[in-house]
Parts: C-alpha cells; sequence; structure tokens
C-alpha cells in the first residue's frame, strides 16, 4: 500500500481519537485548554520551521502586511473552531461534533461555488439537497439548529477557503495563525493563573504532561496529512477523511454512551446518504474522463 495512504490514515485516525485526549482534560475549562494548545502547538511548530532552516523565510513572509491580515482571519476561525470543538466534546456532544465534520466537505463545495465561482456538476446539486433536508430534519426534531456542527463546519470550510488563497504552505501558515493567537492566551492564561483559577501547575503532573502534549496532538496529524497530500490524489484524501468524524462518532455512541435517537438516525442518514451519492458521482466522472499521457 502507498506510504502516503498510511499517513492519510495516520492523520485521521489522530483527528477521530482526538476525543479521548481531551476527555483526559475534561476539569480543565475549555478556554484555558484550548489557550494551552495554541501555546504548545505554537511552541512546536516554531521548533520545527528552526530546525528546518526555514526561519529567515518564515521572517521575510510575516513582514508583509498582507499575509498577516489574511492569516489573521485564518486564525480567528481555527480559534472559534477549536474552542467550539472541545468544549462540545467534553460537554458531551461528540455526536454532534461528527456531524460537523461529516457535513463539512458538502459545505466546502457549496463555498467553492458562492465565492470562487466554481460549478457544479448536475448530480452534484443532490448530496448537496440531501445535507441541507438532514439539517433541516434534525432542525425540527431538536426544536433548534444543530448549531455546534454548523459552527464546526462553516469555520472549518471558510478556514479551508481561507487558506486556499493563502501564500504559505501548512506548516509555517499554522505558526503564524498560532503566533497571532499567542498574545491574547498569554494575557489570558497570567491571569488565570494570578485569579487561582489556572490548571496548569495546579491539578498535578499527569494533567500538566497532557497540556503541554497539546501541541504534539496538534503538530503530529498535521504533519502527516501534510506528507499524504504530497503522495496520493486528493480524491483519496477526499474518501479517507472520513475516517475522523467515523471514529469520533462511534466514541460518542459507543464509548461515551451518548444519546442517538430515532430522530437524530434519520438527520444523519440523510447526511450520510449525501456523501455517499457524493462519492459515487466524484469516483463515476473521474473514472470517465480520458487519461492524458505526455507526448
Amino acid at each position: 500500500m502507498n506510504e502516503g495512504i498510511w499517513y492519510a490514515v495516520g492523520a485521521y485516525a489522530t483527528w477521530g481519537f482526538l476525543p479521548v485526549y481531551w476527555k483526559w482534560l475534561r476539569h480543565v475549562p475549555a478556554p484555558q485548554l484550548l489557550s494551552h494548545r495554541i501555546l504548545w502547538s505554537f511552541l512546536c511548530l516554531f521548533a520545527v520551521v528552526m530546525m528546518t532552516g526555514r526561519l529567515n523565510g518564515f521572517r521575510k513572509a510575516i513582514a508583509v502586511p498582507r499575509i498577516l491580515h489574511k492569516y489573521f482571519l485564518a486564525a480567528v476561525l481555527i480559534g472559534v473552531n477549536w474552542l467550539t470543538y472541545v468544549w462540545a466534546v467534553n460537554a458531551g456532544f461528540i455526536v454532534e461534533t461528527s456531524l460537523g465534520y461529516f457535513i463539512n466537505p458538502l459545505l466546502s463545495v457549496l463555498m467553492g461555488v458562492i465565492f470562487l465561482r466554481e460549478r457544479l456538476r448536475a448530480w452534484q446539486w443532490v448530496p448537496v439537497g440531501l445535507a441541507a433536508l438532514g439539517i433541516a430534519y434534525l432542525t425540527v426534531s431538536y426544536g433548534s439548529l444543530p448549531w455546534i456542527a454548523l459552527t464546526l463546519a462553516f469555520t472549518w470550510a471558510l478556514y479551508g477557503l481561507v487558506k486556499k488563497t493563502a501564500p504559505l504552505g501548512s506548516l509555517d501558515g499554522l505558526t503564524v495563525e498560532t503566533g497571532i493567537l499567542l498574545v491574547p492566551v498569554l494575557i489570558y492564561l497570567i491571569y488565570c493563573d494570578r485569579s487561582g483559577q489556572g490548571a496548569f501547575l495546579h491539578s498535578g503532573s499527569l494533567s500538566d504532561a497532557l497540556l503541554v502534549g497539546a501541541g504534539l496532538t496538534t503538530a503530529v496529524p498535521l504533519f502527516l496529512f501534510a506528507s499524504a497530500v504530497r503522495r496520493i490524489p486528493l480524491t483519496q484524501v477526499g474518501i479517507l477523511q472520513y475516517i475522523a468524524p467515523t471514529l469520533q462518532f462511534l466514541l460518542g455512541v459507543l464509548l461515551y454512551k451518548e444519546p442517538f435517537t430515532t430522530a437524530q438516525f434519520v438527520g444523519f442518514g440523510l447526511v450520510w446518504s449525501a456523501l455517499i451519492v457524493f462519492g459515487v458521482e466524484s469516483f463515476v466522472t473521474h473514472r470517465a474522463q480520458p487519461v492524458t499521457t505526455a507526448e
């Protein structure tokens, strides 16, 4: 099997099992947990930038205001996404977080149509409609919008849209994003510590190690993903990405015993049907394209 597939599986499996990691830190308030994830991620990523000899290029890139403005928006989006995710996991909404990442690919396609003037093939509108129907059904059955899923899906899709036109690679880009958030995060953590609410160095050595390790849990799957996309087609990456929400869903239902009602089954079923139609249509279209050969 192509090693790129193993890299992709490793990345998505890591993201899929992340709820277990955050559950170990359920005693830490979500804003502090997010702050430590940003802090230690930045230190880990910046160390890699230095060790790989990219520091000079990195400095030149962040000296350009246009680049910083774009990454400021990306930083805000990833910050909201991470905060929503860690709060939802520890509040007992893992199943709904998985829904957000199931609908994200279809939402990304729709944003491509809206913002990048991309055109959908006729059959691609079917899964978009099915997903919308699933969200509408869940809204009616819940009595309110599934806001956790929609927040995760929209922030991640918008983040992907910003990154699509961003000039830096994934490593440098995420380093800039976490660096932009670093100052407010440090101010907040110092405030928490001074007010006696800080978890770091006050909740035991295991808790401290897990908080520091939040940097690695962010950086490692990112590196695996970056390695995968250089080795295998994006169509394969697109299929493998469903590993993460599938694992999250199974963890929520089987391990953490979150409720999964008949109404949720119908709503999720519509979204899953949308993904199947989307995958089959993409596969058939790809197979039907003529193979070009070098002259």
